[in-house]
C-alpha cells in the first residue's frame, strides 16, 4: 500500500516552493489562494525570504503546509491509500485524504501557529533532542524532574526522542540524560515547549477553531500523532487533532502501525527528506520516496 507522509516544523528552507510555483499551474493557484486567505504575501517570503524570516511561527507553519499540499495535489496519477503527518504535517495529510479543504486547513494552521506563539510567550519554554537512549529511560528521567514540567514530546525513531518543557526543566533533564549515557542531549532552537502541557492555552484556542470548521469523510485512513492509530471517523480525527498540541507525537509507533497494516511505500510530500530518513530507521524494509 502507498502512504503519503507530510513533514512538520523545521522542514522550511529559503526559496521553498518557488520552482513549483513557476512550473505548475495547480501549485500556482494554491499559492495565490494562500496569499489571499492569509492577507499577506506568504509566497514571496517563501520564495525570497531569509532563513530567519522563515523561522517566524506565523510564517513557518503555513509555509510548510502550503508547500506540502501543493506537492501532493499536483500529482494526478499518484493517490494515497493511507496518510500521516508529523505534528503540523497532520493538517496536510487531512487535505490529501479529503477530510479538510485546502482553504479551511490553511485557516486552522494559521490560527494554530498564532495560538502556539501566544502560548510560548505566556510560558517561556523549549525542547531538546535526546539521542542514544531508549524511550523508557528518557521517560523515567523526565518524570524524575518533578519540580518542573518535562515530557517526552516526539518519538521520532528508535534512539531519537525529543523532550519538551520549561527552560529549567530541559536544562536539568539534559544533564541527567548525559549522565545516563545519552550520545547527545541537545537543546533545540525553538520558540517553546510544543507537545507538552505548556501548550494548553493554544489547545483551547485550536479546539474552538476546529469546532467551527467543516470536516468531511476521508477517502483513506489518517494515522494520527496522538495514538498512532488509523481513523476515518470525523469526530475522532477532530479530537485527536486538538489533543495533539499537548500530547506527544508518536511517529515511531505510527509508522510501525502503517507497516503492520500493509504500508510498503512511503512518499514524503513537502520540503526536505527528514521523514524518509526516520521511516528507514523505523522500518528498514519499507520503500521511501519523495514527490
Amino acid at each position: 500500500m502507498k502512504a503519503f507522509i507530510f513533514p512538520g516544523q523545521g522542514a522550511q528552507f529559503p526559496g521553498m516552493g518557488k520552482e513549483l510555483y513557476e512550473t505548475n499551474q495547480k501549485a500556482k493557484a494554491l499559492f495565490d489562494k494562500a496569499d489571499e486567505i492569509l492577507e499577506f504575501k506568504i509566497s514571496q517570503t517563501m520564495f525570497t525570504g531569509t532563513a530567519e524570516e522563515l523561522k517566524q511561527t506565523k510564517v513557518t507553519q503555513p509555509a510548510i503546509f502550503i508547500h506540502s499540499v501543493a506537492v501532493a495535489t499536483t500529482q494526478d496519477d499518484v493517490h494515497p491509500e493511507m496518510v500521516a503527518g508529523h505534528s503540523l504535517g497532520e493538517f496536510s495529510a487531512l487535505v490529501s485524504n479529503k477530510a479538510l479543504s485546502f482553504e479551511d486547513a490553511l485557516r486552522l494552521v494559521f490560527k494554530r501557529a498564532l495560538a502556539m506563539q501566544r502560548a510560548c510567550e505566556i510560558n517561556p519554554s523549549t525542547m531538546a533532542a535526546i539521542l542514544g537512549l531508549d524511550d523508557q529511560k528518557v521517560e523515567e528521567i523526565c518524570a524524575s524532574v518533578d519540580t518542573e514540567i518535562v515530557v517526552a514530546a516526539n518519538y521520532n525513531c528508535p534512539g531519537q526522542l525529543v523532550i519538551s518543557g520549561s527552560m529549567k526543566g530541559i536544562e536539568v533533564a539534559c544533564e541527567k540524560m548525559k549522565a545516563a549515557g545519552a550520545k547527545r542531549a541537545l537543546p533545540l532552537q525553538v520558540g517553546g515547549a510544543f507537545h507538552s502541557p505548556l501548550m494548553e492555552p493554544a489547545r483551547e484556542e485550536l479546539a474552538a477553531a476546529i469546532a467551527g470548521t467543516q470536516f468531511n469523510k476521508p477517502i483513506c485512513p489518517v494515522y494520527q500523532n496522538v495514538n498512532a492509530l488509523p481513523s476515518t471517523d470525523v469526530d475522532v480525527i477532530k479530537k485527536n487533532l486538538i489533543d495533539q498540541l499537548t500530547a506527544p507525537v508518536r511517529w515511531t509507533q505510527l509508522v510501525q502501525n502503517m507497516v503492520k497494516d500493509g504500508g510498503t511505500t512511503f512518499i514524503e510530500c513537502g520540503p526536505g527528506k527528514v521523514l524518509q530518513g526516520l521511516v528507514k530507521k523505523i522500518a528498514p524494509q519499507a520503500d521511501v520516496a519523495s514527490l
